[in-house]
C-alpha cells in the first residue's frame, strides 16, 4: 500500500477501500466466511444462541500486555463467556481518523489476529469509516459477538443465594493501573501489566465441571465493588469479602495508595468472578488452577442472608467497612 496514513479517501468505497481490506485486513483476518466480503455473515447456528456487542475507545492504544486490538477481541469474548456460551463470531467495525500511521494500523489488526486465535473465533464480517483529522482518536472499534450457549449453563443472579462461595479469578486492578501509568508516562515494575486475555476456554472447563455455577462476570468498569453491588441488589443477598483473602498485586496497591484508589473499584480485561455451591468450589478452584488465566484463582468471600443488597469487607483488623458502588469512572477509558 502506496499510503503510509489514513486518508478520507480510505473510507469512501472505492480503490483504496478495498486496498485497506485487501493488504491490512484479509491477510490477518481471513476465513472462508469473511471472504466472501458479503454485507452479512450466514452463521451455521444449530441450537441457543448469545449475542453481544461492545466499543473500545481507550488512550493509549497500545500499553504493557495489550491495545486496543487486542482489548476488542477479549473483552467481547468474555462477554460472550460470562453467559455461559462457546464463543464463535465476532464481527469488528473500525472507525480511523484522517491521519493515522498506517503501521499503527497493521499493529492492531495484528493484534485482533493474535487474540481471536487464542479465543477460537472468526472475524466474519465487518465495516470501515474514516473521519476527518481531529474528529476522532485515531482508532475507535467496535465489536459484536454470536457464541453457542454450553448445554446445561444457567447463569443469572437470580440463582445466587446466601451461603455461596465467591471465586476470584487472579489480582484485582492490573489493566487500570497499567493503562493509567501508561497514559501519565509512570514507570510500573515489569510484571505489572494488562490482564487482558479471553477467558472462554476457562470458564467452559468450569462449566463441564460444575454446571451448577450461578453467576460468572467479569469486573471491568468499576472493578469488583461496582459488579458485587449490582449483583447483590439484583438477588437480594448479602455479601461479606475478606480484606486478607483479595489477591493484590503489591506495586498496583502501592499505586492505590499513591493516588487514593481502592483496588476493588479498578477495572480488569481478564480476569472473573465465579458464585458457586460449598459443595462445587474445590472442583471448580481445581479447573481453575490448570488454567494460566485461572492460576492464581481463590475465595474472597461469601454471600448471606444478612444485609441484602449490601456488600461488607471484613478488615485485618476485624472490623466490617461498607464497599459502596464507585460514583463515578475513576480512571476513564480503559477500554
Amino acid at each position: 500500500m502506496e499510503h503510509e496514513v489514513i486518508t478520507l479517501a480510505h473510507g469512501a468505497g472505492g480503490q483504496l477501500s478495498h486496498a485497506l481490506m485487501e493488504e491490512i485486513v484479509l491477510p490477518e483476518l481471513g476465513n472462508t466466511i469473511l471472504n466472501a466480503l458479503h454485507d452479512g455473515a450466514v452463521l451455521p447456528l444449530t441450537g441457543r444462541a448469545a449475542f453481544t456487542t461492545d466499543s473500545y475507545v481507550v488512550q493509549p492504544h497500545f500499553f504493557p500486555g495489550g491495545s486496543i486490538g487486542r482489548l476488542a477481541v477479549c473483552g467481547t469474548v468474555n462477554d460472550l463467556a460470562m453467559t455461559g456460551a462457546v464463543p464463535r463470531w465476532l464481527s469488528l467495525a473500525v472507525i480511523l481518523e484522517e491521519g493515522l500511521p498506517m503501521e499503527t494500523l497493521r499493529r492492531v489488526v495484528r493484534d485482533i489476529r493474535t487474540a481471536a486465535e487464542e479465543a477460537g473465533v472468526l472475524i466474519v464480517t465487518g465495516d470501515t469509516k474514516v473521519v476527518p483529522r481531529g474528529c476522532g482518536d485515531g482508532i475507535y472499534i467496535n465489536t459484536a459477538g454470536v457464541g453457542e450457549m454450553i448445554e446445561g449453563a444457567d447463569i443469572a443472579p437470580a440463582n445466587i443465594k446466601p451461603g455461596m462461595d465467591i471465586i476470584v479469578s487472579g489480582t484485582l486492578g492490573d489493566h487500570a493501573a497499567t493503562v493509567m501509568a501508561a497514559r501519565h508516562n509512570l514507570t510500573l515494575p515489569p510484571e505489572i501489566m494488562s490482564d487482558c486475555a479471553p477467558l472462554c476456554h476457562m470458564t467452559a472447563a468450569m462449566l463441564a465441571e460444575a454446571p451448577g455455577i450461578a453467576v460468572l462476570r467479569d469486573p471491568t468498569r468499576g472493578g469488583a465493588a461496582a459488579l458485587l453491588n449490582e449483583l447483590a441488589g439484583a438477588a437480594g443477598v448479602g455479601i461479606l469479602l475478606d480484606e486478607e483473602r483479595i489477591p493484590v498485586r503489591p506495586a498496583v496497591q502501592g499505586v492505590c495508595e499513591l493516588l487514593g484508589f481502592d483496588p476493588l473499584t479498578l477495572a480488569n480485561e481478564g480476569k472473573l468472578l465465579a458464585f458457586t455451591q460449598p459443595a462445587d468450589t474445590e472442583r471448580v478452584l481445581r479447573v481453575m488452577h490448570a488454567d494460566p488465566h485461572g492460576a492464581e484463582a481463590c475465595v474472597i468471600g461469601q454471600t448471606t442472608a444478612e444485609a441484602p443488597g449490601e456488600v461488607g469487607l471484613r478488615t485485618a483488623l476485624g472490623g466490617i467497612r461498607v464497599v459502596d458502588m464507585p460514583l463515578g469512572e475513576l480512571v476513564p477509558r480503559i477500554c
